[in-house]
């Protein structure tokens, strides 16, 4: 994920590898907002993904390689929603975030970032169950989004965020 040498962009290598490979290394300031629930080397593609986005308006093959090395299969469905722009950031007056992702299938899935959290049978499979995947095309598609700045916004009443939560969780239940 490091600049070619002699293009002075960001850290040198070494130090760049020295951050990745960091055990449980963390930034408040991530540009997934996640701090301490990925890989450092996540948080960094997504920093880099980020930094590459707001400069150039697009995401050097470099990156997109470094995403499905990273992310594995799901890598290029989430880049397919955030270009459909399906992810929704939902904000309530008291500041409380969540977001919501219409999945391929016509579905809407609920998604904590906060926690790492998708409501997808996806998300309770590969990366409860069976711990075969970091996270899901849904929550990778928040990343994405928020990285490149392609949430759309909506913002509701206290008791409209509560009525979502609350259907989540009739649906689960």
């Amino acid at each position: 994920m490091a600049s070619p040498a002699g293009q002075g962009r960001g850290p040198d290598p070494p130090a760049q590898r020295e951050r990745i490979l960091r055990a449980g290394g963390t930034d408040e300031s991530s540009a997934s907002g996640m701090g301490s629930t990925l890989p450092a080397v996540a948080e960094e593609l997504l920093r880099e993904i980020k930094k590459a986005f707001q400069e150039t308006s697009h995401v050097p093959d470099e990156l997109l390689l470094g995403l499905k090395f990273i992310f594995g299969p799901c890598a290029v469905p989430a880049l397919d929603l955030v270009d459909q722009r399906s992810v929704t950031r939902v904000t309530s007056p008291s500041g409380r975030t969540l977001y919501q992702v219409l999945g391929s299938s016509g579905k809407l899935y609920t998604c904590y970032s906060s926690c790492h959290f998708c409501t997808c049978p996806a998300f309770g499979f590969s990366v409860l169950q069976k711990s075969e995947s970091l996270l899901c095309k849904h929550i990778l598609a928040v990343y994405l989004s928020q990285a490149m700045g392609a949430c759309q916004e909506l913002t509701v009443s206290e008791e409209q965020l509560t009525s979502i939560l609350l259907a989540e969780e009739e649906e689960e239940g």
